[in-house]
């Protein structure tokens, strides 16, 4: 069964950091872009950053632009999205997804999508 596992949410201070890691099982990530989505309560879905299958392109939502980072190592079939100097606006489930193509799409459109982490910013 093609799955993705997000993990590393949690509660961190204004200004902290936290890395964020989305696994996948049953298929092979190297083969697909994959992208980070968060949600806020009462707010829509958001794509937030995207990779391309071998990582040479990115995208970032111009809210995280300076201050996260994505990146991934096909090898453990893994993406990760660091996290700096964190916002209280940051707080949101964030998801992972897989696309089945190889560049990022313009629209965010996903095929696969995680169960997400919980990340909270607050004093």
């Amino acid at each position: 069964q093609l799955q993705l596992v997000e993990s590393g949410g949690g509660l961190v201070q204004p200004g902290g950091s936290l890395r964020l890691s989305c696994a996948a099982s049953g298929f092979f990530l190297a083969y697909y872009a994959i992208g980070w989505f968060r949600q806020a309560p009462g707010k829509e879905r958001e794509g937030v950053s995207c990779i391309s299958s071998s990582g040479g392109n990115t995208m970032y939502a111009d809210s995280v632009k300076g201050r996260f980072t994505i990146s991934r190592v096909n090898a453990k079939n893994t993406v990760y999205l660091q996290m700096n100097s964190l916002k209280p606006e940051d707080t949101a489930v964030y998801y992972c997804a897989a696309v089945v193509q190889t560049r990022c799409p313009p629209d965010y459109g996903m095929n696969y999508w995680g169960k997400g982490t919980l990340v909270t910013v607050s004093s």
